[in-house]
């Protein structure tokens, strides 16, 4: 008896969080597409946390390629495709210049290609794991799983937000 309360507790735990996924992926995509004030102080935050978390996640993609022969290059070439991702998102972003202040709004569809591109990849990478987990034979089914796909996507993410980051700071460094 006492096992069947975690137990129950786990399993609502992971149907609440299969319910709320469209509703969590619908506000990132309004967050994502809107208008925002340009502060210097928040975008030069937003860039310096992201280059540590670029970092970060390069260090781990290099521990990851140990077991994961391919782990570190597909996260550099997510990487540098996410970078691109974020120059065309900001010759995409509209620019406005008030007499109070400067607001800029990300391009809606390249918001929502990026929120696509990894809610696909999760979907995908769960069941890829699923089917590793399942039909692994002494191999690792870690690697089996498309781990380097998944990180790939994930380094598509930062490149993108860290290009667009630097270049809000910068077009904010030209204008205000």
């Amino acid at each position: 008896m006492p096992l069947l309360i975690p137990l129950a507790l786990a399993l609502f735990l992971i149907f609440a969080l299969v319910i709320t996924m469209p509703l969590s992926l619908v506000l990132r995509y309004r967050a994502g597409t809107a208008r925002r004030l340009g502060r210097k102080w928040v975008t030069t935050t937003n860039l310096v946390m992201l280059a540590l978390s670029v970092a970060l996640f390069l260090y781990v993609a290099a521990l990851t390629s140990i077991w994961v022969p391919d782990a570190f290059r597909y996260s550099l070439f997510g990487l540098t495709g996410g970078g691109l991702l974020g120059l065309l998102g900001l010759a995409l972003t509209r620019w406005e210049k008030t007499p109070r202040a400067f607001y800029y709004t990300p391009n809606r569809w390249l918001v929502l290609m990026i929120t696509l591109a990894v809610t696909a990849r999760l979907l995908y990478g769960l069941w890829r794991i699923w089917h590793a987990w399942r039909n692994a034979a002494g191999d690792s089914w870690l690697a089996a799983a498309g781990v380097a796909g998944s990180m790939a996507v994930g380094a598509l993410v930062l490149g993108y937000y860290l290009a667009y980051s630097a270049g809000v700071r910068w077009r904010l460094r030209e204008i205000v």
